[in-house]
């Protein structure tokens, strides 16, 4: 719906309406819901069921995820801002495990920036913060650097995948610095596996149905990164949820058993046998259960650290298999 035939009053109106049912960023949703409404019918029931409680994203029928669009619809878990700081470290980490060629007796210095996240919805929902910078990695002797060919791959599995927003922008940003991915990706939810189906066929992933590891093409013992964003809410606490993830989302999303432990203690239990020497499990964790998760890991054999990122409000738990 072009914006110049709507008048200004009838945009003061939709965002007072916005801000009266709770909108935080009201200006910024009326202009997104104005762009994807086809007429005056369709923008009516678009604000009618956001002020509902809909999620907008739901609605628009896409989620902005470290500068990409990926698709998302009803019943399906929409990534959350703060969850680009798993994926940071996911890329650190894979940018270390694949060394490109670098000329033999020359120092080289490698300097990593960040991809572009955007503002987007994110500025319609929720303030993110700034990303954490990536320190710079300096090579002062290349004859001690791991140096790998240039088509060397990284094998990645995207386990509770959602849409597959985690491993798109893994796959993608990795490629930008010319390091392949070969991603797989899996969840439990129907709705959510269609999504990610159409948001990662331009990574060539595999996208798969069933409960965490029951359906995933064996891998075991060759996965590089994986990347685990499980439902950690503890189940009490689902009650005090915002309604638009409450009541629009999965509950298997969000319900991470008495504790908000459960499922990651199941994907810990056999992480070591999925992951190579060297591989990374990475969860997002609240900032209290992250000790409990860190012990978890440790039990089942693999290190594990914390890393935190208070300007975004996200507290991720490495594990690594020796």
């Amino acid at each position: 719906m072009h914006n110049d035939v709507v008048t200004p009053s009838a945009t003061e109106t939709l965002v007072a309406r916005l801000r009266a049912a709770g909108c935080v960023f009201a200006e910024d949703e009326a202009a997104l819901l104005l762009d994807a409404a086809t007429d005056a019918d369709h923008l009516e029931s678009l604000v009618t069921q956001r002020i509902a409680g809909f999620p907008l994203e739901h609605l628009l029928g896409w989620a902005e995820f470290r500068g990409l669009r990926v698709a998302v619809g009803p019943r399906v878990f929409v990534p959350r801002q703060r969850t680009s700081f798993l994926v940071e470290q996911a890329i650190v980490l894979g940018r270390s495990m694949i060394r490109l060629p670098v000329c033999a007796g020359i120092a080289h210095d490698s300097t990593a920036t960040d991809a572009a996240a955007g503002t987007t919805i994110t500025a319609a929902r929720t303030a993110a913060g700034e990303h954490q910078p990536i320190r710079p990695r300096t090579l002062m002797d290349p004859a001690e650097t791991t140096v790998a060919h240039a088509d060397s791959t990284l094998i990645a599995l995207d386990m509770c995948c959602g849409c597959g927003a985690l491993g798109l922008a893994f796959a993608k940003e990795m490629a930008e610095e010319g390091i392949r991915v070969e991603l797989t990706a899996a969840d439990i939810e129907p709705a959510a596996v269609a999504c990610a189906r159409e948001n990662l066929g331009v990574v060539g992933a595999r996208v798969v149905e069933g409960d965490l590891f029951d359906a995933v093409p064996d891998l075991r013992g060759r996965v590089h990164i994986l990347l685990a964003n499980t439902p950690y809410v503890p189940s009490e606490d689902i009650a005090w949820m915002p309604p638009e993830a409450r009541d629009h989302e999965p509950r298997r999303a969000l319900d991470g058993g008495a504790d908000g432990l459960d499922v990651l203690r199941r994907i810990a239990a056999v992480a070591g046998e999925w992951l190579c020497a060297g591989g990374h499990l990475l969860v997002e964790e609240s900032e209290e259960q992250a000790p409990v998760a860190a012990g978890i890991m440790r039990e089942y054999g693999l290190s594990a650290r914390i890393i935190e990122c208070e300007d975004m409000g996200a507290t991720v738990v490495i594990g690594t298999r020796a």
